[in-house]
């Protein structure tokens, strides 16, 4: 199993950062390995201590299913395909700032999660720590 480098986790990491700070968000950031464990974490100045727990959950669940937490979520609703499935392993995210970290082979290696702004925020974060590894 190929697996995020740290030096790759901290990469992304330093991208979300960067993309927090030009918007003007607090953003918790986590990585996450292969294997869905922690890998990298960052919490700015000032993000929600809230939101520590539901960007690891984001990652998590991104990995665990190998897509974007908001297209998990869009499956979740009622009367969808998982619905409920959030109260699975132990708690997943369903919405919007948890994206697959792919490597140049389209290999799922880990993933990001985002959390302290709105779903639409937490995305774009997320999206510029993906695409800093890509």
């Amino acid at each position: 199993m190929k697996d995020v480098s740290l030096e790759s986790a901290h990469l992304a990491v330093a991208a979300a950062v960067a993309k927090s700070e030009e918007m003007g968000v607090k953003m918790n950031i986590a990585i996450v390995d292969a294997g869905a464990n922690l890998k990298a974490f960052a919490r700015m100045d000032g993000a929600w201590l809230g939101s520590i727990d539901i960007s690891i959950r984001k990652a998590r669940t991104a990995r665990m299913f190998d897509m974007n937490t908001g297209e998990i979520g869009k499956l979740s609703q009622p009367g969808g395909a998982l619905f409920n499935i959030e109260h699975s392993n132990g708690g997943l995210i369903t919405f919007p700032g948890g994206i697959p970290l792919r490597d140049g082979s389209d290999t799922v290696i880990g993933a990001i999660g985002v959390s302290g702004s709105t779903v639409e925020d937490d995305h774009a974060v997320a999206q510029a720590g993906a695409k800093a590894i890509a």
